[in-house]
């Protein structure tokens, strides 16, 4: 049984959240959104059809790159406009420099401000961490804007802390090469270790290695905040269609912790066979883009 002999840091967290929802429950209300730079990718379908577009969000330790790469050029195929969001501190937004700064709250207000930017009410397309930020925005005081939200590898709302024991104890190596990946000192084994936590099994070498490049520092803060996921306050989810979708493979959040997400928000669930966490960037990247897009399909 695992004891808490010092609950200091735990109540110290519990404060720092606490705080965080309240600056986003601020904005919402008074309409101000965070004064931080952000860059929104955008992307014009080939077509335009007038369809909702698509705003993606990006997990933990990435930026948008992993949209761009094969599923925008996909979905654009298709005629959606597609626009993907980097998140303060992330890929070409600003913020790099105080990035442990920010929370799960400050990322839902970059989302805030990226809606505000767009046509017409999105379909969100959030991954992993991003998947949290989604749910932020969408249960957050006000009107959040959206027509529809699929969760893509989500984060369940037991938090990390479960998938970090697991991961310990099947890839404690992943813990000792992820800071030499973070570094750029990436070496053959710190790739075959990525490959085996984040990718599907038998994704080719080089794919690996060129995707190793987009993986960067996460806030110190957001890290906190998911370990203690269950003690976040959440607010009312709204009534719109939701899709959850994840890789059989996964090796970071197991398929079977998907239920919890699509029991939470009444959403379809999506297995896609033999991928892993990276469903975007996997081998199966197209089958799975598809399955996605036969969803969004069905949202009027």
């Amino acid at each position: 049984m695992l004891q808490l002999t010092d609950e200091a840091p735990l109540r110290h967290a519990h404060a720092r959240i606490r705080a965080a929802s309240n600056r986003l429950t601020t904005a919402t209300q008074n309409n101000t959104m965070s004064p931080r730079k952000l860059k929104i990718h955008q992307h014009p379908a080939a077509t335009p059809t007038g369809r909702h577009p698509l705003l993606f969000i990006h997990g933990g330790y990435t930026n948008s790159y992993c949209w761009q790469h094969h599923w925008i050029p996909f979905l654009n195929q298709l005629g959606y406009d597609c626009y993907a969001l980097d998140l303060s501190g992330h890929g070409d937004s600003e913020g790099r420099e105080r990035l442990s700064d920010f929370g799960l709250a400050d990322y839902a207000e970059d989302l805030a401000q990226a809606v505000t930017t767009l046509p017409s009410a999105p379909i969100l397309i959030g991954h992993s961490m991003g998947t949290l930020v989604a749910q932020r925005y969408l249960t957050s005081a006000g009107t959040p804007l959206a027509a529809g939200v699929a969760f893509l590898s989500p984060v369940p709302p037991t938090g990390t802390s479960g998938s970090a024991s697991r991961l310990a104890m099947l890839h404690p190596e992943f813990f000792t090469e992820m800071p030499n990946v973070l570094s750029g000192d990436t070496t053959e084994h710190s790739i075959r270790v990525m490959a085996e936590v984040y990718f599907a099994p038998g994704m080719a070498h080089d794919e690996v290695e060129q995707f190793l490049h987009m993986v960067q520092d996460e806030s110190d803060h957001a890290v906190t905040e998911m370990a203690v996921l269950p003690f976040m306050p959440m607010g009312r989810r709204p009534d719109i269609p939701a899709l959850v979708m994840g890789g059989s493979a996964d090796e970071v959040f197991p398929a079977s912790m998907m239920f919890f997400t699509a029991l939470a928000w009444k959403a379809k669930t999506i297995t896609v066979e033999g991928s892993g966490h990276m469903l975007m960037l996997d081998p199966q990247w197209a089958a799975t883009a598809g399955m996605l897009a036969d969803w969004i399909e069905t949202i009027p």
